[in-house]
C-alpha cells in the first residue's frame, strides 16, 4: 500500500490473474492460436501453420502483459494508480507485440507473411469481442 500526497492509496489485487474476468478472454485466445494453427497447417502446409501460430503467440504474449500490468491494482481510491497501470499496460503491449514481429521477421524463413498476421488479425478480433464473452460474469 501506497500513499501519496496522503490522498491516494494504491491497493495491489493479490488476486490471481486466472480468477480475473480477463482469463476467460485469454483462453480464448490461446484456444484461437490453437484452432488457427491446425486449419492453416491443415489447409496450406506446415510453413502457413507454423507463421499462423507465431502471428496467434504475437498477439496473445502482448495481451498476457497487458493482462498483468493492467489489473495491478482495484478500488476507488487507486484511480490514478489503475489508469497509469493500464496505460503503461498498453504502451508495454504495443513495444513487445512489435519487438516480436520484429524477431520473427528476422529470424525465422520460411516465412509466410499473410498466415503470420492471420493468425495475430484472429487473436486480436477474440480479444475485441470480450465483451461477448463476459456479459454473464455477475461482477462486471
Amino acid at each position: 500500500m501506497t500513499i501519496n500526497d496522503g490522498l491516494t492509496v494504491n491497493i495491489r489485487n493479490k488476486t490471481p490473474l486466472h480468477r480475473h474476468p480477463v482469463a476467460r478472454v485469454l483462453i480464448a485466445q490461446a484456444l484461437v492460436v490453437l484452432i488457427a494453427t491446425v486449419i492453416c497447417t491443415a489447409v496450406f502446409g506446415m510453413v502457413a501453420g507454423y507463421s499462423a501460430l507465431l502471428g496467434g503467440l504475437i498477439a496473445f504474449l502482448a495481451n498476457v502483459y497487458f493482462a498483468f500490468k493492467a489489473f495491478r491494482y482495484f478500488g476507488a481510491r487507486s484511480a490514478r494508480a489503475i489508469v497509469q497501470s493500464f496505460w503503461a499496460g498498453e504502451m508495454g503491449k504495443q513495444i513487445l507485440a512489435a519487438a516480436l514481429f520484429a524477431l520473427v521477421f528476422v529470424g525465422v524463413k520460411p516465412l509466410q507473411p499473410a498466415a503470420l498476421f492471420v493468425g495475430y488479425l484472429l487473436v486480436l478480433g477474440a480479444g475485441a469481442s470480450a465483451l461477448l464473452l463476459m456479459k454473464n460474469n455477475p461482477k462486471h
